[in-house]
């Protein structure tokens, strides 16, 4: 048993409220155990320079923490006046995850604008904005569709979820908190599709090299939590996706 009180393949509880914010096109606030992040979407009608005259869209996320999200004060990277490294690495994830799941091309040329702010930090903040941002981006997308301002659906063509999964103390855990990811001997974040299919794993070995074979036993691991999550998903996106 856990310090709280999770099996080793439990997930933290999920609790979603969707539309959390007024004026953002979509919006979510998802917790998970002691994890508290608001996702928003917002959209703009232009692209990068690289993608004008293509009729193509695009996804970009930011992710930031406020400081006291965790349990001594983060300086904001607006007073350092940088990015910090850990940051930009888990905007690049959101938005690699998100493009992985849309058919661009159907957004015209519109850039969506991901923000995730962690309120609460408890480990696995990234996988949990990821998912919660997934939800957001659908809800947003049917509120174009509903307002005309896209012709089709078929925009979104999977469901989307992350989880992290470690070894801590010799066990295979799932969705690792604060207290054990700080100090899992490996330590792994999965982002896959409905279908199954991998989109990102980022795995690391903090002490020992670990096994092949205890890499695919931690992906199976991550694929059964992420299929709970998947299952919450289309349990509350009631219209399906757009």
């Amino acid at each position: 048993m856990r310090s709280d009180g999770r099996r080793p393949d439990e997930l933290r509880p999920i609790s979603v409220v969707r539309n959390y914010l007024k004026y953002a096109e979509g919006s979510v606030f998802i917790e998970a155990g002691n994890n508290r992040i608001v996702c928003a979407i917002s959209i703009e009608d232009r692209v990068p320079q690289f993608l004008r005259n293509t009729g193509q869209g695009w996804i970009t996320a930011e992710y930031a923490m406020l400081p006291r999200a965790t349990t001594t004060r983060n300086i904001r990277d607006a007073v350092k006046g940088q990015i910090g490294g850990r940051t930009h690495e888990i905007q690049r994830l959101i938005g690699r995850a998100l493009r992985s799941v849309v058919n661009l091309e159907k957004l015209g040329e519109r850039t969506i604008l991901v923000d995730c702010d962690v309120i609460q930090a408890d480990g696995g903040t990234r996988t949990l904005a990821t998912t919660g941002a997934f939800m957001a981006l659908v809800d947003a997308l049917w509120n174009l569709l509903d307002q005309g301002m896209l012709a089709e659906r078929g925009i979104v063509r999977d469901y989307l979820a992350a989880v992290s999964v470690g070894i801590v103390n010799g066990e295979m855990l799932l969705d690792l908190n604060f207290e054990e990811d700080s100090v899992a001997q490996v330590d792994m974040n999965v982002v896959m599709t409905g279908s199954g299919k991998l989109v990102e794993v980022q795995g690391t070995a903090e002490k020992e090299p670990f096994s092949r074979e205890t890499l695919n036993a931690l992906l199976d691991l991550a694929q059964r939590g992420i299929q709970e999550i998947l299952n919450l998903e289309r349990k509350l996106l009631e219209r399906g996706l757009p």
